[in-house]
């Protein structure tokens, strides 16, 4: 997800490096599921509440050469399998809270994943990575 940060993350790490306002990192940050994909300043449509889905906690590994990257699988949902469609995923973000909170990442899949009853989604170890350059 190369520099496809939010107007939110953006403003927040100029204020912060350059001295006028302190940035409170996130005490975590969670995987979303988009059926419409987020973009700067619009939110996008995240996969809903129900059938078994929830953001998941993301474990990152060690920064270097200006990138990061999830260190363990993230698996949606947790419990094993959709309840529910979930519809056609497009993208995922990166949120600072697992309900609400600010979306702060963000970037479309490879390739578009349809969500059923009984079907499950995840991200390998180190498939998640997000880039400054």
């Amino acid at each position: 997800m190369a520099g496809n940060l939010t107007n939110y993350l953006e403003n927040a790490l100029l204020e912060h490096s350059t001295g006028k306002t302190l940035w409170t990192k996130p005490t975590d940050t969670y995987a979303a599921l988009y059926v419409v994909a987020p973009s700067d300043s619009a939110s996008g449509t995240e996969v809903t509440a129900s059938d078994g889905y929830a953001r998941q906690q993301i474990a990152w590994g060690s920064a270097s050469n200006g990138a990061i990257a999830n260190s363990s699988a993230i698996n949606w949902p947790s419990s094993g399998s959709a309840t529910g469609s979930w519809g056609t995923i497009v993208a995922v973000g990166v949120s600072d809270a697992l309900t609400g909170g600010n979306l702060l990442w963000y970037g479309p899949l490879s390739a578009s994943v349809t969500v059923g009853t009984g079907d499950s989604f995840s991200i390998t170890s180190g498939g998640l990575t997000l880039t400054l350059d």
